[in-house]
C-alpha cells in the first residue's frame, strides 16, 4: 500500500489505519464484549497485513487496549519495521485532570503498557471532557507539554484528537499540530468536520478521519446494529441509514464498502481510521477498500443529503 506523509515529520502511513478502541473491551460504547483471545488474533492479523498504521489511546477500555497491543508487540519481538503506532494523552478518568503534569504521566502509562520507549504519533485526546479547558491552553499548560514531548524525541508527530468541532477549531488555529483526528463527523451521514478538514489540509496538517461507519451501523446494518454514533437509535435516527441502505440495495452493493470509500476517496484525508475487533474485519476492510462502486451510486447518495450538526450532541458518554 502507498504511504502518505504526516506533515513534515518523515512519517509515512497507509490510507487505512486500524482503530483499537473496541479491542479494549468497551461494551458500554459498542454493545458487545471482546475477550483477550479475540483481541490477540485481530492484532496479529493487522501486523501480518499491508496496513502500517494502528491507533489506540490511554483510556480505551481503561488501558486494556494499550495493554493488549503491548502483549501482541512482545509476542512478535517488537513493533514491526515501518509500523506507525498512534496513541493519545488522556485526562485522569476519575478527576478529569488534564494539566501539563498529566501529559507526561499519561504517556508514561502508555509506554509501560505498550512496552515501548517512545511512539511515532501522540495526540491530545478529548480536551472538551477535561475539568478545565483553561489549563490546557494556558502558558506552560497541556498543549505546550505535548509539544515538549516531541522536542524530547518521545514522539515523531503530535496531534489533536477530539469530538466537538467548536472547541477543536480554536485549538487547531492556535497551534502547529502535525495531525488531527475527528470521529463520526465526516461520513455518509454527517459532514460537520468539512470546514476543519479543509483548513487543516490547507496548512499541511494530516487529516485522520475516524469512524466512517458512524459507530458501526453502516458496516453491520441497521437491522443488526440499531445504534448511531454509539447510541441506541430510534426510527427517526435510523431513517437516514435506511435510506442509504435502500440506495445500496438497489445497486447490488453493501453499505460498508461505500461508507469506507466515501472517506478514502476524499483527497484531503490522509488516512481513514477503521475500528476492527475480529481478524475477519481486518481482511474485510481491505476487500471493501478495493470494491468497484459505480458512479451512479455516489450520485444517488448525494441526492439524499446529510447532517452538519454535531452527531454526538446528546451522547451519553461512557468510556467503557
Amino acid at each position: 500500500m502507498d504511504k502518505r506523509r504526516i506533515s513534515n515529520t518523515g512519517l509515512g502511513v497507509t490510507n487505512i489505519c486500524f482503530g483499537t478502541s473496541g479491542l479494549g473491551n468497551m461494551p458500554d460504547t459498542y454493545g458487545y464484549e471482546v475477550d483477550e483471545g479475540r483481541a490477540r488474533a485481530t492484532l496479529q492479523a493487522v501486523f501480518d497485513g499491508p496496513v502500517n498504521f494502528l491507533d489506540t489511546s490511554n483510556n480505551y477500555g481503561f488501558g486494556r487496549s494499550e495493554a493488549r497491543i503491548g502483549d501482541a508487540i512482545r509476542e512478535r519481538g517488537g513493533l514491526p519495521d515501518g509500523f506507525v503506532l498512534s496513541t493519545k494523552i488522556d485526562r485522569d478518568m476519575e478527576t478529569g485532570r488534564l494539566d501539563a503534569d498529566r501529559v507526561r504521566q499519561s504517556l508514561e502509562e502508555s509506554l509501560e503498557r505498550l512496552g515501548l520507549d517512545r511512539v511515532q504519533m501522540l495526540h491530545l485526546h478529548d480536551p472538551e471532557h477535561a475539568r478545565d479547558l483553561g489549563e490546557i491552553t494556558a502558558t506552560g499548560g497541556t498543549v505546550e507539554a505535548l509539544f515538549r514531548l516531541k522536542e524530547e524525541g518521545l514522539a515523531d508527530a503530535v496531534g489533536l484528537a477530539m469530538g466537538r468541532i467548536d472547541v477543536m477549531f480554536p485549538l487547531l488555529r492556535a497551534n502547529p499540530f502535525d495531525a488531527i483526528i475527528s470521529h463520526n463527523r465526516y461520513s455518509l451521514l454527517n459532514r460537520a468536520a468539512d470546514e476543519i478538514f479543509t483548513h487543516a489540509n490547507g496548512r499541511g496538517i494530516a487529516v485522520l478521519n475516524a469512524a466512517p461507519y458512524a459507530g458501526g451501523v453502516l458496516a453491520k446494518g441497521s437491522a443488526v446494529m440499531p445504534r448511531v454514533t454509539y447510541q441506541p437509535a430510534g426510527e427517526a435516527e435510523l431513517a437516514p441509514v435506511r435510506a442509504l441502505e435502500a440506495v445500496c440495495a438497489q445497486n447490488g452493493i453493501a453499505p460498508g464498502p461505500v461508507a469506507l470509500q466515501f472517506s478514502l476517496r476524499d483527497p484531503r484525508i490522509t488516512s481513514t481510521i477503521v475500528g476492527v475487533s475480529t481478524p475477519e474485519r481486518v481482511s474485510q476492510t481491505l476487500d471493501w477498500a478495493l470494491r468497484d462502486i459505480p458512479a451512479e451510486v455516489w450520485e444517488q447518495l448525494d441526492d439524499l443529503g446529510y447532517s452538519t450538526e454535531d452527531p454526538e450532541a446528546n451522547r451519553d458518554y461512557r468510556p467503557g
